[in-house]
């Protein structure tokens, strides 16, 4: 599958204002053999700190799930029209201090094809989308997963 990735980011965070206004940015979208994956960074901002000076909780719970939803446009944006893709649960882990700029890789936990075909057969798919959230020096500081689900139209 081919995806237009600079697409995907733009139309997430025109969908997502919350995303745009903590300043999300994407370095990565991509989908191929290997599988899905999503690279999300929030800059080092005063504006998104917490009282210790480095990133909000908040934030980074925002930047991961923003991570996952890129996954979830370029793995299933083609089912749009007959599914609504809405996150179901997300458990969150921080494991260390997180300062300065942090990003938020994001890949999903079994083939698109597979979830897919769950739809196809009018089932109402979940699936898992994994984020390690690391600082700039590649650290892990926190890791989170994601159950989203496709519900069909009706």
């Amino acid at each position: 599958m081919t995806i237009d990735a600079n697409a995907v980011a733009e139309g997430l965070l025109a969908t997502v204002p919350f995303a745009r206004t903590i300043g999300t940015r994407f370095t990565e979208i991509t989908v191929d053999a290997d599988g899905v994956r999503a690279v999300a960074t929030l800059p080092d901002d005063h504006a998104t700190h917490n009282h210790v000076g480095g990133p909000h909780a908040g934030a980074m719970f925002t930047l991961a799930e923003t991570a996952s939803g890129a996954i979830v446009l370029a793995a299933f944006g083609d089912q749009l029209h007959r599914a609504t893709p809405l996150a179901v649960r997300a458990e969150i882990a921080y494991k260390k201090l997180a300062m300065g700029e942090v990003s938020a890789t994001a890949t999903l936990s079994r083939p698109p094809a597979d979830v897919v075909s769950e739809l196809d057969a009018g089932l109402r798919p979940e699936f898992e989308v994994n984020i390690v959230i690391t600082d700039a020096a590649g650290v892990t500081t926190g890791e989170m997963t994601i159950v989203w689900t496709l519900r069909p139209h009706r």
